[in-house]
């Protein structure tokens, strides 16, 4: 039993070095490899199947708490767009969220760029272009008012405009997916124009590509 303990032990320390040196980018394959890992040192430890299972849980835990660093992109974002109203927050999913107010983004029922959204989404375009493991799905909503299958369509077409924005500024047609949630997923209350101004927005999602 020594010797296992001793064995885990090394196991272990490997795998937290190799945590602490990587550059943090997939949170998916630290969850992955953590809990292969796991089952492995279950295995040693247990001898048999509830020992596996067990470490694997426990590596997969330690594994997908090496999500993607986001620092950097995050304090470029938020100062490259200061003043728009962007708001850049982290999700409990690992991916980065860049949320963008209706003032900035489209005209009342249109899905043409406006000038203000452009310098936006050119720092954004930026940022895909320095981190080529990075992707993003863009998401558009809208409030209530109005039909809401015209309002589907129109948060869709909004959002393959901003994908289709990101692609001209040279980021890999590949690493762009867009969707359109209409008026289902609403962050304030539509009965005042204050909520349905927020409601109407872009949500960029920007998450590391899957190993």
């Amino acid at each position: 039993m020594r010797f296992k303990l001793v064995t885990v032990s090394l196991a272990v320390a490997a795998a937290l070095a190799g945590c602490a040196t990587e550059q943090q980018t997939h949170t998916a394959v630290g969850t992955g490899v953590g809990a292969a890992v796991g089952a492995g040192l279950g295995n040693l430890i247990g001898g048999n199947t509830t020992g596996t299972l067990v470490g694997a849980a426990v590596g997969g835990a330690v594994g997908g708490a090496t999500g993607y660093n986001w620092n950097a992109i995050r304090g470029k974002l938020s100062k490259d767009t200061a003043g728009t109203g962007t708001q850049i927050t982290e999700q409990p999913d690992g991916s980065l969220k860049v949320n963008i107010p209706s003032q900035v983004t489209f005209d009342t029922d249109s899905a043409s760029i406006k000038p203000s959204f452009r310098s936006v989404l050119d720092q954004v375009s930026q940022t895909l272009g320095q981190h080529q493991d990075v992707v993003a799905n863009v998401v558009g909503h809208t409030d209530s008012t109005g039909n809401p299958n015209y309002n589907m369509q129109l948060s869709q077409r909004r959002a393959q405009s901003v994908a289709s924005y990101l692609g001209d500024r040279g980021v890999a047609r590949n690493r762009l997916s867009a969707e359109g949630r209409g008026q289902t997923q609403p962050v304030a209350d539509n009965a005042t124009e204050a909520g349905r101004a927020q409601n109407r927005r872009v949500e960029i999602f920007l998450k590391p590509i899957q190993g």
